[in-house]
């Protein structure tokens, strides 16, 4: 019998430090399944331990398939991918993503499905490729989440095979780590991102300075969070620390990516992911500061954790 290639999809599973994912893509990209739970975290404190967190996503994957089978009835699943490490790098480990991997090798043992073993940073990007609707080039990407602040060179050389190259990012405290430091501060939950960006909507424009500093394309985060800190302590409001906070971060970014993109390297165009990446502010400043520049961002709903990039990883690597 004659297989209906129209009728395949492709699963992407991602368990990260906090947030199990799970998503399906049929063969043209179209998005079918987008199911994310973020874990409980207990409020003051500043994350998870990493067997906390192993626990939580194998309770979460069930909870996250549980109820969705009917959606895919008139579909066979082709291909699976799965982030098993943080980095495309051979000493990038982290425990959560033996979870994802674990349940994505067993589905595809069983299924006889094709396995495309990935890491939480090509999954970033390639759901910003996709969600910004990018064709395949070479990008400098910028990669904020709440373990990570990367500038890396990014191509995909074939349909779903990313090469990755880093070129700079953080010397201390990631972008994500900067503003949950601050956040527990200004008594947030975790992570503060989401409630910084609100609490800084009513925050005033230059109430409050930061340091910038950037060397090259390295950015150091742990001055401006001392600095911002020390503002708390001397009274001033939390929303114009907030904004100075998001300030601070863009102009940083802004700096950096200025030196990697002129260090001869010939770029299709800068593409920044990740979930810092969703707060509109840096969003909206960033592209201020570097209009002569070819920007894109990783839409919102897409920037923050989730399992697409995977499944249309996938898709692009398994597609016939």
């Amino acid at each position: 019998m004659r297989e209906n290639h129209d009728h395949l999809i492709y699963l992407g599973l991602d368990t990260s430090a906090y947030t199990t994912s799970l998503a399906v893509v049929d063969r043209d990209e179209r998005l079918i399944i987008d199911s994310r739970l973020p874990l409980a975290v207990e409020a003051g404190s500043l994350g998870l331990r990493q067997s906390e967190a192993v626990f939580s996503h194998i309770k979460n994957l069930p909870l996250l398939w549980e109820g969705r089978a009917n959606s895919i009835e008139e579909y066979r699943v082709a291909a699976a991918a799965a982030s098993t490490r943080p980095r495309p790098l051979p000493d990038s480990y982290m425990p959560v993503f033996k979870v994802s991997e674990a349940f994505g090798l067993f589905l595809a043992q069983t299924m006889g499905l094709n396995f495309l073993p990935s890491s939480h940073q090509e999954g970033h990007i390639m759901a910003g490729l996709w969600s910004a609707g990018l064709k395949p080039g070479r990008y400098l990407c910028v990669h904020l989440s709440g373990g990570t602040t990367e500038i890396v060179a990014a191509e995909e050389i074939k349909p779903g095979c990313l090469e990755i190259r880093l070129l700079g990012g953080g010397s201390d405290l990631n972008a994500g780590q900067f503003i949950d430091r601050l956040g527990r501060m200004m008594e947030l939950g975790f992570p503060a991102g989401p409630q910084l960006e609100i609490l800084a909507r009513t925050g005033q424009d230059g109430a409050v300075e930061l340091p910038v500093a950037v060397k090259g394309a390295q950015i150091s985060f742990s001055g401006p969070a001392t600095r911002a800190e020390q503002a708390l302590r001397e009274g001033w409001r939390k929303e114009d620390v907030a904004r100075a906070i998001e300030t601070c971060i863009a102009d940083s970014l802004a700096a950096a990516i200025t030196s990697s993109h002129t260090g001869g390297d010939d770029f299709d165009g800068v593409l920044a992911v990740g979930g810092v990446m969703a707060n509109r502010y840096i969003r909206d400043r960033l592209a201020w500061k570097m209009e002569s520049i070819k920007l894109f961002f990783a839409a919102p709903e897409f920037a923050s954790d989730n399992a697409v990039g995977l499944a249309v990883q996938a898709a692009r690597r398994f597609r016939t």
